[in-house]
């Protein structure tokens, strides 16, 4: 299995590791109930190094990723992050990645760890005279995520975070030794620990994740641990899955597997049919006639959801839960999966087979968690 540069950290810190798409990562350190209050809460700190890292460059790099991509980026100002679909030829989704307008010309395309060589290849067969260059084993990701994560980072950071929105990025350092990021590709001047800074997450709680090269990831990891001391705990993956079904945010190969289109999935914004995109033309079609749509549904009795379950409507099988658990916030089961387009109003009365026996559940609109 492969291993982030944080491995070492994790083992210190008493974590329980698990394989995940290839990856030895920490499923948890104290358990996943408290870590995913702590992030509610205060503030946790996420290791996201196996996430992949794609450098996209050239004159005509917006416009040629604009073809690929559901939701366009080629507006999007330098400092902007667009989320958006890869679609293949038959309108599947070959996955679901974030596009961080770095500089003028040049992208960073975060796909998801197991997708990494696919979606590589496929910009590369896809596009014409573009620069594609995989920094996924050179780069490490660390999140800050919770409502204390601004304070936090803010303490290592010398520029001001306050200024920066969701969905923005920035060059940035940190005040730490002198370290350059990128110094071969995209050069910046400053002194101390150089990153790239976005406010982004994976748990709809303000945050960001700062991308470093990969030796000065424990540095930062340990320092960050360091200034939140009381405020900021380390947080597995197991907690990450709960704070981000809350949300309702799919994951890869869970929620969509090569299967599915954008529209099924959602969320309608990540579908801008008014430019030209691979897979556009099988959109429109589908938008034609009645397909199975992916919802968040909520137990209105006992027990907890899973992957693979069983949903009903009056008897009969519809669907199956693609995403579920017990939401630790709300002390009550929730779950995604698909059910045709006829069932998937807000407020249809389904059912949940769990252990053979049908639990009544209500479709109701995501995020599930709302503060």
């Amino acid at each position: 299995m492969k291993r982030t540069p944080l491995y070492p950290e994790h083992l210190a810190l008493g974590a329980r590791m698990v394989e995940f798409v290839g990856w030895e990562m920490p499923i948890q350190y104290t358990g996943i109930i408290e870590e995913h209050g702590i992030v509610r809460r205060q503030a946790g700190i996420f290791d996201v190094s196996h996430m992949g890292d794609l450098l996209i460059r050239g004159p005509d790099a917006a416009r040629q990723l604009d073809g690929l991509l559901t939701n366009p980026l080629g507006k999007a100002p330098v400092g902007k992050a667009v989320y958006g679909h890869l679609l293949n030829d038959d309108g599947r989704i070959i996955d679901d990645v974030i596009n961080y307008h770095m500089a003028e010309g040049q992208y960073l395309m975060v796909p998801n760890a197991s997708n990494v060589d696919r979606v590589r290849e496929w910009v590369k067969s896809r596009t014409k005279g573009l620069e594609v260059v995989d920094l996924s084993t050179r780069l490490a990701c660390i999140a800050v995520q919770g409502p204390l994560a601004p304070g936090i980072l803010q303490r290592l950071c010398s520029g001001d975070l306050s200024s920066m929105k969701r969905f923005q990025g920035r060059f940035a350092f940190m005040n730490g030794p002198d370290s350059p990021f990128l110094e071969d590709l995209l050069p910046q001047t400053g002194k101390g620990m150089g990153c790239y800074i976005g406010r982004t997450g994976y748990t709809g709680e303000d945050g960001f994740e700062v991308l470093v090269e990969e030796g000065d990831a424990a540095w930062l990891w340990k320092r960050l641990l360091t200034e939140g001391e009381g405020h900021l705990r380390p947080i597995g993956l197991g907690a990450r899955d709960t704070l981000r079904l809350e949300m309702g945010y799919l994951l890869s190969g869970t929620d969509f597997d090569g299967r599915q289109t954008s529209l099924q999935t959602g969320p309608p914004w990540v579908v801008k049919l008014d430019h030209d995109f691979i897979g556009r033309d099988v959109l429109l079609r589908q938008k034609e006639h009645p397909y199975e749509v992916l919802v968040g549904l909520q137990l209105l009795g006992r027990g907890v959801p899973r992957h693979g379950y069983d949903i009903i409507h009056r008897g009969k099988v519809v669907g199956k839960v693609t995403s579920g658990n017990m939401s630790p916030c709300m002390r009550v089961g929730i779950a995604m999966g698909y059910v045709p387009q006829a069932l998937s109003g807000n407020g249809t009365e389904l059912a949940i087979s769990i252990r053979d026996e049908p639990v009544p559940a209500r479709v109701v609109e995501t995020p599930f968690y709302r503060k």
